[in-house]
């Protein structure tokens, strides 16, 4: 009998859509194709991007499509979309097509003509929906399912395009980008975004290129003198998330020159060997409209990446809905900001050159270096207003390699992530610090990007939005989950990116560690709901596992319900990760299956872990604050609340050789309530060489010197200042954490004049690194050497 049945089916469907194609095709030719996303506003139709304000849909297992949406990525005129409301009929006519069809009808209409469908259009929230391939046949074209992305697929016979999401649409033109912003902002799906700063009134002006100045305040190099004569190849690098993937910093050394941002300047000084200390180049940005943030440094180059403008004139604008059509808006001068990095040839010492600029229009996002490829990361903050022209529609660079001026990137050019989450330029571009003169692979997408992922293959690009339920009357309902992070991946190699994937993932990330790659598969660790909250709407902790296209295989949801992750490392098959609220649980998660992760054992213990460090495969170095807990009864709250007070710097080594009961081992505090260290926030500013069982990192301390109570209250007392400077450690597994001294930069009469507080100064240590068997602190007046074994002062470099 079922046999019976399907065979039926099948028949009714050749007998259906073969008459379709018959009627249609002769009078109505099939010359576009669409793409249609399953919950996604975004479409494509002749490879541009548009966007609905309503969402295909599945039901009964037909995909259902907004009526007009689909009408007019078939070529139906708008003016040929015709619905009459008493009958809640639909016409649609194309050329000598004319279609019609009844909501909650089975017939359809083609040139009058019945014909029986097996899905019925529909109303949903006063949208009326179609059935996308009967719709779409009926016009004379092929549809498709694609089940990887979900999505209808609808093109000429033998034409289909291509679901593949390595392929993106292009923005197209200036009139769909407004299209596409203008709807953006009445979807449900709303991002955090950055407002862009203009200038009323600012002089028209280009921003000058920022030249390399030699200091005359110190002697030079010797003529000819390279890093080749390095013989200190024992050095630290810039702690960093990858390896084999470089990170920018503040610091760098190659094991003979420590190279510095100060003050509007990169200072090179010789540090080895340490008694001979001085500063050889200076490359001086002031005056220059350009501020440096951070470098790279490898044997024959030096990039310095900052923040630069240029100026733009914003034009006259109509006033939309204006009757007397005048420009009402005057024109305004504004600054538009740049991300730039300069490249320079530092294999002479003596005689840096700059190479090449290159600047993106945008915020700095972020930045990689993997060998001698370097990846740049702007966002570029779209300012629209519905009924305005757009300021600045086209995201644009310069690369010196092929001119000195800007160049747009054209509509055609820019891709759409689908539903992108703020009207927003992402730009990335890589290059190939060893070909010189070979232009900057440059693109962009309008989309955004928030925190940034890389392995030695592939460059990730998280932002997350927040997407609300809306009744029919407009006002929001706040679901349990609102918010959602996108994923988009781009492959990296040489210098060249190019895209390559998307993929979401419920919830919000934390930073760069919430996510990682490893054999092919990505994961990601979130939060979802909100800590404040109470019932199905309180905070949730997940970790997800994409494939390589990014599409869900495995998961572990509902981790620490009410508590929110302050913490997350990958290491091979395991996973750690801390969430807090008033105590930190520490679980060890087992990833070796992507399909099924699984949570291995977990560690209750006061306080939480900032960042977390691999020490080796079964133990984890982490950094935090202790906690003291605290019910609403002792500190004046409400008596049935329990709140936890940060206290000191806490450091402690966990034990997972016994996956399943992890172990604080070791445990190391520092200072009293307000101590701080930059490391609990800054990954890089730590310095780890297990080979030499050394620990060091910056550190604020703070501490309570009499009663440890604020005038007889129960809440802890926020401590005095006490130092700045670096906390040396030696750490091992026998011994845990053991503190080998202190350095500072600041004198006795610095000490003196602080008082209990102390704000941050030009003569606060930074960052710590080592060369050879000797220690530098560096802060923005000052490099210090010291002896690695005892710490013994061996010369200071005072910098002006």
């Amino acid at each position: 009998m079922k046999r019976i049945m399907l065979f039926g089916i099948i028949l009714l469907t050749m007998t259906i859509f073969p008459v379709f194609k018959s009627l249609s095709g002769a009078n109505a030719e099939p010359n576009h194709t669409a793409t249609f996303i399953i919950d996604q506003r975004t479409y494509v139709t002749d490879n541009q991007a548009k966007t609905m304000d309503a969402t295909p849909f599945i039901e009964n297992g037909r995909s259902f499509v907004p009526a007009r949406y689909l009408a007019l990525a078939l070529g139906v005129p708008e003016d040929k979309i015709i619905w009459n409301s008493s009958a809640s009929t639909l016409t649609l006519v194309r050329d000598n097509v004319t279609i019609s069809l009844a909501v909650g009808g089975n017939t359809i209409y083609i040139n009058d003509q019945p014909f029986t469908i097996d899905a019925a259009p529909t109303l949903r929230d006063n949208r009326t929906y179609l059935p996308a391939r009967h719709i779409a046949e009926a016009f004379g074209y092929d549809v498709a399912w694609d089940e990887t992305v979900r999505a209808v697929l609808i093109g000429p016979p033998g034409n289909l395009p291509e679901a593949s999401q390595d392929v993106l649409p292009s923005v197209g033109t200036y009139e769909n980008l407004k299209d596409l912003l203008e709807k953006s902002q009445s979807s449900a799906f709303y991002g955090r975004m950055d407002e862009m700063v203009t200038t009323p009134g600012t002089i028209l002006r280009t921003a000058p290129s920022a030249v390399q100045e030699k200091a005359a305040s110190a002697a030079p190099a010797a003529a000819g003198e390279s890093l080749s004569d390095n013989n200190a190849a024992d050095y630290s690098k810039t702690n960093v998330q990858v390896e084999g993937v470089d990170e920018a910093d503040i610091v760098k050394t190659d094991g003979t020159y420590i190279y510095q941002v100060n003050r509007e300047r990169i200072i090179i000084a010789r540090a080895a060997p340490p008694e001979a200390m001085e500063v050889v180049s200076v490359l001086n940005y002031t005056g220059k409209d350009f501020s440096p943030q951070e470098m790279y440094v490898d044997d024959n180059h030096l990039v310095v990446i900052g923040n630069t403008r240029t100026y733009g004139v914003y034009p006259l604008y109509n006033e939309s809905g204006s009757s007397s059509g005048l420009k009402i808006m005057p024109p305004y001068n504004y600054y538009r900001p740049m991300v730039k990095a300069i490249v320079y040839n530092i294999e002479d010492r003596s005689n840096i050159s700059q190479v090449r600029e290159l600047e993106l229009y945008g915020n700095y996002v972020s930045s990689r270096k993997v060998g001698q490829s370097l990846y740049l990361i702007a966002n570029k903050y779209i300012t629209f207003y519905p009924g305005r022209e757009i300021e600045d529609p086209k995201p644009m660079y310069r690369d010196s390699v092929v001119s000195d001026s800007y160049k747009e990137i054209d509509y055609p050019s820019i891709r759409c992530f689908p539903d992108f989450v703020e009207p927003s330029y992402l730009i990335v571009a890589g290059l190939n610090l060893d070909q010189p003169e070979e232009k900057a692979n440059v693109s962009s997408y309008l989309g955004s990007g928030q925190n940034i992922y890389a392995s030695t293959e592939n460059l990730y690009v998280a932002v997350t939005g927040y997407s609300y339920a809306r009744k029919l009357a407009n006002d929001l309902v706040p679901p349990s989950d609102l918010s959602r992070t996108k994923i988009y991946k781009f492959r990296i190699d040489q210098g060249q990116v190019s895209y390559a994937a998307s993929g979401e993932a419920p919830g919000t990330i934390l930073n760069q560690f919430s996510m990682d790659e490893h054999d092919g598969y990505f994961r990601i660790a979130t939060t979802s709901g909100e800590v404040w909250r109470s019932g199905t709407h309180t905070s949730q902790n997940n970790l997800y596992i994409l494939d390589s296209g990014l599409n869900m295989t495995g998961k572990i949801e509902g981790i620490a319900p009410g508590e929110k992750i302050y913490s997350v490392r990958f290491t091979g098959d395991r996973g750690y990760m801390v969430t807090f609220k008033q105590v930190d649980p520490f679980f060890v998660l087992d990833l070796s299956d992507p399909q099924q992760p699984a949570i291995l054992g977990k560690l209750k213990i006061p306080g939480y872990s900032d960042y977390l460090h691999p020490y080796d495969e079964n133990h984890i170095i982490g950094f935090g604050k202790d906690t003291v807990e605290m019910s609403g009864k002792v500190w004046g709250g409400r008596p049935d609340d329990t709140t936890a007070f940060y206290m000191g710097m806490k450091m402690a080594v966990f034990d997972v050789t016994d996956v399943s009961n992890p172990v604080e081992m070791f445990r190391a505090d520092i200072g009293d309530r307000g101590t701080d260290s930059e490391l609990l926030r800054n990954h890089k500013a730590l310095l780890f060489a297990k080979d030499k069982n050394l620990l060091a990192f910056p550190v604020r301390v703070m501490e309570v010197t009499e009663s440890g109570y604020n005038n007889g209250s129960t809440v802890p007392e926020y401590g005095a200042f006490a130092f700045q400077g670096a906390y040396v450690y030696n750490i091992d597994l026998t011994s845990g954490f053991t503190l080998k001294g202190r350095i500072t930069h600041l004198s006795d009469e610095d000490y003196l004049k602080a008082g209990n507080y102390w704000y941050n100064s030009e003569k606060d240590i930074e960052r710590i690194i080592y060369i050879g068997d000797t220690l530098y602190t560096l802060s923005q007046q000052m490099i210090k050497a010291n002896q690695l074994d005892d710490l013994q002062e061996l010369n200071s470099l005072v910098i002006k």
